[in-house]
């Protein structure tokens, strides 16, 4: 089928004149146009004046269109990003501003055209500034033939109601916080996080009858006695690892960022940014409501960020479920899938540990063609962007003004001036860089370029990604554009680690590696202090971003571009596929054309051609003319 969709995107804000008595009147928070988020008053960014935006479910195979119309204000461009869609066939469509395309400029329309090739439960997101930090988010699920469907017979109902986006929340437009966490020091912690857009933060309190109000909370319906496929998916903005788990409910996981595994049965999960996972809800017990709880991790546990949402069963009063609802409340206990910073045991079960359900392991032989080592930590160095060494160097600081740069092997990454896979003619190679050729010692002095890694088309990959962990106890979940990899080993040494270390154990034969079933999946958290090894067989020609997608963390520069293939492997460019970059003034066009055509010799025979034209044009009328003639004379 042919699934089109209308894309605005703008600048908005929650609890608009839309919302009329919303939180007061509770129906008023179901208008159209309004968006009560978590009941904090704030700019936002917005699709369609929704949040999330419209979700998109479609089935494998499907043509999806995507006409996007930039509306936000102030000459700010935008990009929408199909996580988790490979785009082979259509690397133009991927969607990451000056990678892929231009930012498409306010005013303008791109129209984004695909097929849903890889299904799964995926999403869509800016990728330009801070748009998804602030609201430029939605759901994209892709559907299979039931008869290709891995886990059929576990579940009864996968409804599009039973897909959960989760994020974490700040009180104001991120670019707000970003400045002053950069610039002036403060912390960048969340206070809140949404379920679907949707929370309780703010208070409400109306001095004439003496209550507190609050925005709704989202609620997901069911019935007794049914099994639900339930699709989840992080938003993640910062580092806010995120627990969840439903009182009174085991969850069977069965996927992974579109990726069936074996089904195991646990208590909660921990969701990092960018990373998907389905799971069965069996709707067993008494008919009642019951708590989804979201507890926050990392940045957010300082403040004990949490959020709940309702699983109501038909025939249940519509009222709140028993029960408070704090942070330490939704510390549930028992089997742990994906944990936090923590090494894989009996309770806590690592994505590493998961067996695949699917079948072909391209990318898996016993040695692989390229291999790259990746040292992730926050470095002590004056960046220019953030520190200047001569007036306020980051040494001469005090702890909490100090910025310590997040770079991948003391490299940041900056984005090129035109985007390499359209415009790749159109940039100074000197430009590009890898660890080896930026002609800095990086440890020393802040090294920043276009931080590129090449392989060849069909070349099987390894990236071990380390996350040394020397100044903080985080976290980066990477994310990988245009490739799945599998995730054949991972590991937490200690409280630090360094790349001597990862790469003497791997010399010695110390890496564990799953090179038989090991789960597919296109994000993955690395922990702190430790490692993993991913593998990926480079079939899909192209430029693609590999990053942490951790929001600020991406735009101070913590990612790189895997260049896979040469410039002739490279796909062919659409018709009038818009273009930018640099441009200099030179003079106005018209006389630029005449000094031209002073010096040009392709002027001088132009010059001729046209002589030639009116020639034979002259001699054609002058025929025709005598022809006329002489029928009068006879």
């Amino acid at each position: 089928m042919m699934c089109s969709y209308d894309f605005t995107v703008e600048l908005y804000f929650t609890l608009s004149k839309a919302c009329y008595d919303c939180p007061y009147n509770k129906t008023d928070c179901s208008r159209p146009h309004c968006i009560p988020a978590d009941g904090v008053s704030r700019g936002i960014n917005v699709v369609n004046r929704m949040l999330p935006g419209p979700g998109i479910h479609v089935c494998e195979g499907d043509t999806v269109i995507v006409n996007v119309k930039n509306h936000l204000a102030g000459g700010v461009g935008t990009s929408i990003h199909w996580h988790g869609i490979l785009q082979n066939g259509s690397q133009h469509m991927d969607g990451v501003a000056m990678v892929t395309q231009c930012p498409i400029p306010e005013g303008a329309t791109f129209q984004y055209r695909f097929k849903a090739e890889n299904a799964g439960t995926h999403y869509w997101h800016a990728h330009s500034g801070l748009q998804r930090s602030d609201g430029v988010y939605g759901v994209f699920v892709v559907r299979q033939a039931i008869e290709f469907e891995s886990h059929l017979g576990l579940y009864d109902e996968d409804l599009p109601e039973h897909t959960m986006l989760v994020t974490d929340w700040l009180v104001e437009l991120s670019i707000n916080t970003f400045a002053h966490l950069h610039h002036a020091g403060r912390d960048s912690n969340p206070r809140s996080m949404l379920i679907n857009g949707k929370g309780v933060f703010h208070e409400f309190f109306d001095s004439t009858s003496n209550t507190t109000s609050y925005t709704p909370v989202e609620i997901f319906h069911v019935t007794q006695g049914k099994r639900y496929r339930f699709r989840t998916i992080s938003n993640g903005i910062l580092n806010c690892p995120l627990q969840i788990s439903i009182d009174g409910h085991t969850l069977t996981m069965i996927a992974s960022d579109g990726s069936p595994f074996e089904k195991i049965e646990v208590n909660s999960f921990i969701i990092f940014a960018g990373e998907r996972f389905d799971f069965v809800l069996n709707a067993s017990q008494p008919v009642g409501n019951y708590w989804i709880r979201v507890r926050g991790l990392g940045v957010c546990g300082f403040s004990k960020v949490k959020q709940v949402a309702i699983l109501r069963y038909a025939g249940a009063p519509d009222e709140e479920p028993t029960g408070s609802t704090t942070w330490e409340d939704a510390d549930r206990p028992g089997l742990k899938l994906n944990p936090w910073n923590m090494k894989g045991d009996e309770s806590n079960i690592q994505v590493s540990e998961l067996k695949s359900r699917q079948s072909g392991k391209a990318g898996l032989k016993e040695i692989p063609d390229k291999k790259f080592y990746l040292a992730m930590d926050f470095n002590k160095i004056d960046n220019y962007h953030f520190h200047d060494a001569s007036l306020y160097p980051i040494l001469a600081l005090q702890r909490s003004k100090q910025l310590y740069m997040t770079q991948i092997n003391h490299i940041s990454l900056r984005l090129p001036s035109s985007p390499q896979l359209s415009q790749y003619s159109d940039i100074n190679q000197s430009e590009f860089c890898d660890s080896e050729s930026t002609g800095k010692n990086c440890t020393e002095e802040f090294c920043e370029c276009v931080y590129r890694l090449h392989v060849q088309l069909y070349d099987t990959v390894e990236i071990i990604v380390i996350d040394e962990g020397v100044t903080f106890n985080a976290n980066h979940p990477m994310h990988l554009h245009g490739h799945k990899f599998y995730v054949v080993g991972m590991d937490k040494l200690g409280q630090s680690t360094s790349i001597e270390e990862v790469k003497r154990l791997d010399e010695n034969g110390n890496l564990t590696r799953n090179l038989v079933d090991p789960l597919a999946k296109d994000s993955v958290t690395v922990p702190d202090g430790g490692y993993v090894i991913l593998r990926f067989h480079a079939d899909n020609p192209g430029f693609w971003f590999f990053h942490c997608h951790i929001q600020f963390h991406l735009n101070t520069g913590m990612g790189l571009l895997i260049q896979v293939g040469n410039p002739n492997d490279m796909p062919k460019i659409p018709k009038n596929f818009q273009k930018c970059g640099n441009w200099k003034y030179s003079g106005p066009e018209e006389e630029k054309e005449e000094r031209d055509c002073v010096s040009s010799s392709s002027c001088y025979f132009s010059s001729i051609y046209s002589v030639l034209i009116f020639m034979t044009a002259y001699v054609v009328k002058f025929l025709f003319q005598l022809d006329f003639d002489l029928e009068l004379f006879e």
